[in-house]
C-alpha cells in the first residue's frame, strides 16, 4: 500500500514545543490552579499518598501539552527532483511561524492525494499544532483539519502507528526504529527532554532547529524502509 504512493506528496514534519513560559512563577493565578491539577495526575500511580505536588518540577514537562506549551520549531521535508528538501519554521514568535507553516499547507499540500507523516504525529504533532492554531487564532488548513472528515479521508501518516501493524500496546521511539534500521541517530546532541533548557537557559534556538531536521530526516529514512527503499544520500538533503 505505502509502495502506491507518489512520495513527492508527502510532507515530512516533526514540531519542538517547549512550556509557555521560562517558569511556573510566570503563568497567571488563573492557569497556575489548572496547572496543579494538571500536575496531580502527572504523578506516578503508586506514589504515597501523602507525596507533595511540586509545579515548579512538574512544570518542565507542561510543553507536552498544548494548553501549556507553544511550538517554537516545526521542520517540514519533502521530496522534489531527486533531492530532500528540508525547511524550519522557528522562532519565539509562535503566532508567526504557525501562520507561515499554514500558508505553506494551504498554497502547496491542499489536494486529496497529499499527505502529512510523522512519527507519533496522530497522537502529538497533528493535533497539537492544530490546537495552537485555534488558540493563537489561525485558521487551520484543510489536510489538518478532520472536522466532519471520515477516517479514510484523513491524509495523516504515522511512522509509529505504521511500526504497531495494529498493536497498540506500545510506543516505540523514532530513535529505536532509526538503530534498527541502522539509519544514523538524531538524537547525538540533545533529545526532546532538553529542548526547553536549551531554549530558555542557553538561548540557543539554532541548536533546537538543526535537532528537530535531523528528526525530519529520519522519519523519512524510516518511511523509505517501510517501502523496501534505499536510504536518501546525504548529498541529496538540501536544507534550505
Amino acid at each position: 500500500m505505502l509502495g502506491k504512493i507518489d512520495i513527492e506528496n508527502v510532507l515530512f514534519l516533526d514540531i519542538e514545543t517547549v512550556p509557555a513560559f521560562a517558569e511556573f512563577s510566570l503563568l497567571s493565578e488563573r492557569l497556575q490552579k489548572l496547572w496543579m491539577k494538571k500536575a496531580e495526575r502527572l504523578l506516578p500511580y503508586n506514589a504515597p499518598a501523602d507525596e507533595v505536588v511540586s509545579p515548579e518540577l512538574l512544570y518542565t514537562r507542561a510543553g507536552i501539552y498544548a494548553e501549556f506549551g507553544k511550538i517554537i520549531c516545526i521542520s517540514v521535508g519533502a521530496f522534489l527532483k531527486g533531492e530532500f528538501r528540508i525547511k524550519s519554521f522557528a522562532g519565539q514568535d509562535e503566532k508567526l511561524l504557525l501562520s507561515e507553516f499554514a500558508g505553506l499547507l494551504n498554497k502547496r499540500y491542499n489536494r486529496p492525494e497529499h499527505l502529512l507523516c510523522a512519527h507519533n504525529g496522530k497522537e502529538f504533532d497533528f493535533p497539537y499544532i492544530a490546537r495552537r492554531m485555534l488558540v493563537l487564532g489561525i485558521s487551520i488548513p484543510q489536510i489538518l483539519d478532520l472536522s466532519g472528515k471520515k477516517p479514510w479521508e484523513v491524509n495523516h501518516l504515522d511512522t509509529m502507528e505504521l511500526w504497531k501493524f495494529g498493536d497498540y500496546k506500545n510506543f516505540t521511539s523514532l530513535e529505536l526504529l532509526a538503530a534498527i534500521f541502522d539509519i544514523t541517530t538524531p538524537k547525538d546532541d540533545i533529545d526532546g527532554s532538553q529542548v526547553a533548557e536549551v531554549y530558555y537557559k542557553e538561548n540557543d534556538l539554532p541548536r533546537i532547529v538543526h535537532y528537530c531536521t535531523k528528526d525530519v530526516l529520519t522519519v523519512a529514512q524510516i518511511f523509505r524502509r517501510y517501502r523496501g527503499e534505499p536510504l536518501i544520500e546525504e548529498a541529496s538533503v538540501v536544507v534550505v
